[in-house]
């Protein structure tokens, strides 16, 4: 046996509190799910990855963490078909969420994700480099984000009203950016939308364009609205928006809103698999794709599909969902080793308690809207054990097994029906 060949993998389910983040599908429940994957060598070195803690991903993980056990760190390119090779045909899809639909592509990606994100953690360990060295390279010293606003209630029902206050109008939203803005120093900003009359967010956007008139603007309904409210709420806010992020459905509808409004498009829901792209550029859909290490497969993919974008004159942001700090970390080397990342990242960071985390996050911290660049071998993160038994044992406490933004909402508004596009 290879003193670094992998002999055990661990997959913890966590939980963490959330808070009522409305969108085009419903409201975030108190809590958001996370898998923690640690891959375990011979020689006791750890890899770490995060990734989707929902029942169905869980039981994918599971099936992943057999096949790759005997491997070496080193074998990281062989992940994708060993993993699917295994899931054979399982992989139609197993998460709930705002990322288009789910394909067997996407969902195997998000399989094999945390286990690239750890060989890679293992391979700078092994070779006292960080993630970046070994993905190729740096490209910047600090990776830039974009403060991520949404509307919100001010408390889930019952509980007490959090930090960040209620949002439901435009002046509670630039309250919320400019909160962000003071706390970390964000330097663009990004309202997720699909919530309310799109009139209405198009009323917050400008509200923000007036309060913040040096700060690119963006704005993501998650697909909720029709080609022609598109047009219209495209048409309406123009030059205020550095890109226009899935307003609406489908590679088509996107083509002929980029068409008729002449604002770039941005994608993480129409393009999620490699299948998508040739179409995609067939039809000038999209004009920046947000990577996502998560369901693209991890760190190569990602900067495969970064490679591919530069080709084709497509810029390059990051997506996010809720998230911890192995993803950060994934997140600020990602960026760093990505050549053509012409968008700062979106984040969720902000929106976590502070005080819930399985890593210690000293090296990543937000200073002028961006993270520096760590030096420390692998992803230059540690796992607190006692805080990942803290988050796993709120996880068995709770009934939250898969998420369900829409159910949750239903819970609350029982008239309330999912629709697409709803505008």
């Amino acid at each position: 046996m290879s003193r670094h060949e992998i002999n055990h993998v661990a997959i913890t389910p966590v939980a963490f509190t959330d808070p009522p983040l409305l969108n085009a599908v419903g409201v975030h429940e108190p809590l958001a799910l996370r898998a923690i994957v640690e891959v375990h060598t011979a020689s006791g070195l750890i890899g770490l990855g995060e990734t989707y803690g929902d029942a169905g991903h869980l039981e994918l993980l599971t099936k992943a963490a057999d096949a790759v056990k005997g491997a070496s760190p080193f074998d990281v390119g062989r992940l994708w078909s060993v993993i699917s090779g295994v899931l054979d045909g399982t992989a139609s899809g197993s998460r709930t969420g705002l990322m288009g639909p789910e394909t067997s592509g996407k969902t195997i990606g998000s399989v094999v994700a945390p286990f690239d994100s750890a060989f890679y953690d293992l391979q700078g360990q092994i070779l006292g480099e960080p993630v970046w060295s070994v993905l190729g390279g740096k490209h910047r010293d600090k990776v830039d984000f974009s403060a991520y606003l949404f509307y919100k209630w001010a408390t889930h029902p019952g509980a007490e009203e959090d930090r960040w206050g209620q949002a439901l109008d435009p002046a509670g939203i630039v309250r919320q950016a400019q909160k962000m803005v003071d706390e970390y120093g964000f330097k663009s900003l990004k309202l997720k939308g699909g919530v309310f009359a799109p009139e209405q967010e198009a009323d917050a956007i400008e509200a923000l364009r007036d309060a913040f008139p040096s700060l690119p603007l963006r704005v993501d309904p998650n697909g909720a609205w029709s080609v022609e409210t598109s047009v219209r709420i495209g048409k309406r806010l123009g030059e205020a928006l550095e890109y226009y992020e899935d307003p609406t459905m489908g590679l088509e509808g996107m083509s002929e809103v980029a068409r008729r409004t002449g604002i770039p498009m941005a994608t993480n829901m129409c393009v999620v698999e490699t299948g998508h792209i040739p179409e995609a550029i067939r039809l000038n859909s999209v004009q920046v794709i947000l990577i996502d290490q998560h369901y693209w497969g991890g760190f190569r993919p990602s900067l495969n599909l970064a490679a591919l974008s530069k080709v084709f004159g497509i810029g390059v942001s990051m997506h996010s969902n809720s998230h911890l700090g192995i993803s950060l970390a994934g997140m600020v080397h990602l960026g760093a080793a990505t050549e053509n990342l012409t968008y700062a990242l979106d984040t969720h960071w902000p929106w976590k308690d502070p005080s819930e985390d399985i890593v210690s996050t000293a090296d990543f911290q937000f200073a002028d809207g961006a993270i520096r660049v760590p030096d420390k071998p692998g992803l230059g993160v540690e796992l607190d054990r006692e805080a990942l038994g803290r988050l796993h044992e709120k996880y068995l406490s709770s009934s939250i097994r898969t998420r369900n933004d829409t159910g949750y909402m239903q819970s609350i508004e029982p008239g309330y029906e999912y629709v697409a596009p709803r505008w």
